[in-house]
């Protein structure tokens, strides 16, 4: 099932990766509320200009898609554009559900080296750090929050990267391969938004 989606990301360094997405949804590419190449540029216009816009484009979509760039903490937009996301919104007589998000690591330099690190334990479990100091406050404290974790392997405590955190983290390339199977989990997980203990506010 499609959903309304939105992409947040740095626009220097990842505009090429959010295009690589908007092509990859396919058909899908129709429910995208977000910018595109053909955007007026409003670089030029006042602060609370563009939040109008970004809160226009935000408000019916289901699902935020956020490019983990290397110098995405740099922006002005992108942790704010989360926080309007995790939000639920009244306009009128309507109120807007808190979306799913996804984060899709950008590949850098050939590889995902300059935030995560693979591992192995002893007892055969693969898992991988990510370097939270790349990250928004708003994105780590929604990883690994579920009201009662449940864990792939008890020993080491890891969970599953798809359900084990509201807001999963994506390789590009293995998003890219099946983008409607991270965005229809992320969706899934706001429908059960109440199994997630929730940051909806920057720090």
């Amino acid at each position: 099932m499609a959903h309304k989606t939105f992409i947040s990301y740095k626009y220097t360094e990842a505009r090429g990766l959010r295009d690589d997405i908007i092509e990859k949804l396919g058909d899908d590419s129709k429910y995208y509320n977000g910018e595109t190449s053909d955007s007026a540029d409003l670089t030029d216009t006042t602060t609370e200009n563009i939040k109008d816009k970004l809160r226009d484009m935000l408000y019916s979509t289901s699902v935020t898609i956020v490019i983990i760039s290397p110098n995405m903490t740099y922006s002005k937009w992108i942790d704010w554009e989360i926080e309007y996301s995790l939000k639920e919104i009244t306009r009128k007589d309507k109120t807007s559900r808190t979306n799913g998000i996804v984060g899709v690591l950008m590949k850098y330099n050939g590889g995902y080296g300059w935030i995560e690190t693979n591992n192995k334990s002893e007892d055969g479990c693969s898992s991988r750090d990510i370097d939270t100091n790349k990250l928004y406050s708003i994105i780590y404290n929604n990883r690994f929050n579920l009201e009662e974790p449940v864990y792939v392997c008890n020993e080491c405590q890891t969970v599953d990267s798809l359900t084990g955190s509201y807001i999963s983290l994506i390789n590009e390339d293995v998003f890219l391969s099946n983008p409607s199977k991270y965005i229809d989990n992320a969706f899934e997980k706001s429908d059960d938004i109440d199994s997630f203990k929730i940051t909806k506010s920057r720090s």
